[in-house]
Order: C-alpha cells, then sequence, then structure tokens
C-alpha cells in the first residue's frame, strides 16, 4: 500500500545533500504509487521564493531577529497556501527545510532565544509537525567545502558565516534530535549518496508502512 498524508522534511547543514536525497527519495515514493509534493524553505510561494532571494543574497543585512521573523512569516504563508492542504488531500509532502532549521539557524548559530524562535514556529505552522525529520549529519567544514563546488564559489549569506557559526548550529541539531529522538532521524552525510538514499528508503518503509 502506498505511504499517503505524511510530512517529512530534510534538516541538515550547508551541503549536507538534503536536496539530493529529496530528490531521490520523492522518485522512490512515485514509483511506489505515493502522490508525492516536494518543497523548499524558504520558498514554495510567491511570497516565500521572493523572500527567499532576500534571504541568501550575501548583500542583504538583516538583524537576527528580522531574519527569524522572516524564516516564519515564509513558513506560515507556505503551511496556510500548500502544506496543509497537500497533506489533507492524502499527499506526501517532503521539504528542504522545516522548523528545525529555525532553531538550529537562529538560536544555535545566531544566538537568539530558543523559546521565542518555537514559538513564532508554532504561530506559524498551528498543528502542522513533521511526522519524520531526516537529519543529514555532516562536519561543517566538509558541508562548506562541498557548498563551494556546487555553487561554483559564489557563496550565500549563510555559507559566509565562518566555521564557528555552523559548528553552533550543527551542536543544536543534535541536541533537537536527541530530544525528539521519536521524530529523528539521523544519517551519516559523509557517506556515498546511494548508501545514503537505501537507509533513508528503509526507514521510511519501517516507520510508514
Amino acid at each position: 500500500m502506498p505511504i499517503a498524508g505524511r510530512f517529512i522534511t530534510f534538516e541538515g547543514g550547508e551541503g549536507a545533500g538534503k536536496s539530493t536525497q529529496l530528490a531521490r527519495l520523492a522518485e522512490r515514493l512515485r514509483a511506489d504509487g505515493a502522490t508525492v509534493l516536494g518543497l523548499r524553505e524558504p520558498g514554495g510561494t510567491p511570497f516565500g521564493e521572493r523572500m527567499r532571494d532576500v534571504l541568501k543574497q550575501p548583500d542583504t543585512s538583516l538583524a537576527p531577529a528580522a531574519e527569524a521573523l522572516l524564516f516564519a512569516s515564509c513558513r506560515a504563508q507556505l503551511v496556510a497556501d500548500v502544506i496543509a492542504p497537500a497533506l489533507a488531500a492524502g499527499q506526501v509532502v517532503i521539504c528542504d527545510r522545516f522548523i528545525d532549521s529555525t532553531v538550529a539557524y537562529q538560536a544555535g548559530g545566531r544566538g537568539l532565544d530558543r523559546a521565542l524562535i518555537e514559538g513564532a514556529n508554532r504561530l506559524a505552522c498551528g498543528p502542522v509537525r513533521p511526522d519524520l525529520t531526516i537529519l543529514l549529519d555532516l562536519d561543517p567544514g566538509r558541508g562548506l567545502g562541498r557548498a563551494a563546488v556546487r555553487d561554483q564559489g559564489q557563496a550565500d549569506r549563510f555559507e559566509l558565516l565562518g566555521d564557528a557559526f555552523h559548528r553552533r548550529v550543527r551542536e543544536l541539531y543534535h541536541t533537537l534530535a536527541r530530544e525528539e529522538a521519536g521524530r529523528f532521524f539521523v544519517v551519516d552525510a559523509a557517506r556515498p549518496p546511494a548508501a545514503i538514499e537505501e537507509e533513508i528508503w528503509h526507514e521510511v518503509v519501517r516507520r510508514f508502512r
């Protein structure tokens, strides 16, 4: 029986392979008969895509609180317009980043109050929560190196923030995975993509079949 009405998110630092693994999982689910919607954050709506340009551009200057609120605004629109209706229709929704990115990056990396970030997430998402969060765990130095190759040296705002920032992000991701072990599935992202794909697929089948 195909998997239906599930919400799966991919999390991890820069260059961890989230978009690659999302595409591979979506392909396998479709081959299995599921109706799949693939999304990214920020993005997925006209408003979100415009704000993505603002948030990613290296020359954009934003206070940390303004940055966090922009992410929450994009998420609120995405949940209302796209995610909630798709789940109600029985689709499998897979998203490249979601609530945990804002906690890891804006609370862990930027040092904002975690409780305030989580409150903004609750306001943005209402009752919508991921059924499964796949954390692609990778040393930040290695991930930034991958991202530099991927983007042909054109780093975005977050890739320019330095090793210490990204290590704080990874540390908070690990904290989240420990706190919500039932939701998180942590994968060693240093391995070949095909091996990662198989591990993720087996976990999805184990959980939802």
